[in-house]
């Protein structure tokens, strides 16, 4: 396989960066490097072929900038999407939003079945989450082993293709981030291999090993376990 090539990416703006030209007709895509949250609309951006039409502002959430807070979103969150005079955030409607208001190729098959279990899969996300990171304390098999055999089973529904609808779609974007961190963290402080006894798991993640969409998005692994370590352990 070819060596994707590595978008270059810009610095983190922080707290004495000064803001872009805000409102002035670009539309921005604001993120954090670190952030799972923010790679979900970075991944729909990039898969979409929108890296001309979205710029990516990545933000230090260490030392944010004041500006973000007071300008852009008042959440203070990423990540958020100024477009068209406003600035949309929360990182499941932004999935939507981008796939829906921008060209390129749809992240949504016309198969109602499908998008049906786009929806379940999608709905069941923060369920999943919580699971997860709510047990990193506790017994990962116990509590963490069944939320893989979710993600397992799912990937059983359709048998066109190596995705949870057959065709990578907004449900992979939506769960890729976090299972590329568990995968990381889980194996490299409990020793715990959540492909194992899931080659459905296993091959998903292999085949968007093959997305340059999403390979331009991952995090830097050992940045990935200090922080959780320090997050999730201490």
């Amino acid at each position: 396989m070819a060596t994707p090539v590595q978008q270059i990416r810009p610095a983190s703006l922080d707290s004495t960066s000064e803001p872009p030209a805000l409102f002035d007709g670009t539309t921005r895509l604001y993120i954090s490097y670190i952030c799972p949250f923010a790679q979900r609309a970075w991944i729909t951006r990039n898969f979409k072929g929108l890296q001309d039409k979205i710029e990516l502002v990545p933000i230090d959430l260490q030392n944010r900038p004041v500006w973000y807070k007071e300008k852009v979103y008042p959440q203070n969150k990423v990540p958020s999407l100024e477009h068209k005079n406003k600035v949309i955030g929360e990182s499941l409607d932004l999935v939507k939003y981008i796939d829906s208001n921008f060209e390129g190729p749809s992240l949504l098959p016309d198969d109602p079945e499908k998008q049906k279990f786009a929806e379940e899969l999608i709905a069941y996300s923060d369920t999943f989450l919580k699971e997860i990171y709510g047990n990193f304390k506790g017994d990962i098999e116990k509590h963490a082993g069944p939320q893989f055999d979710y993600l397992e089973k799912a990937l059983d529904k359709f048998d066109d293709g190596p995705f949870f609808l057959g065709q990578f779609s907004q449900a992979d974007i939506v769960y890729a981030p976090f299972v590329e961190r568990y995968q990381i963290f889980l194996k490299e402080v409990f020793n715990y291999d959540i492909t194992s006894g899931r080659p459905k798991l296993a091959k998903w993640i292999e085949e968007l090993n093959k997305l340059d969409s999403y390979i331009q998005t991952k995090a830097d692994p050992k940045e990935v376990v200090d922080l959780y370590k320090k997050k999730y352990l201490a």
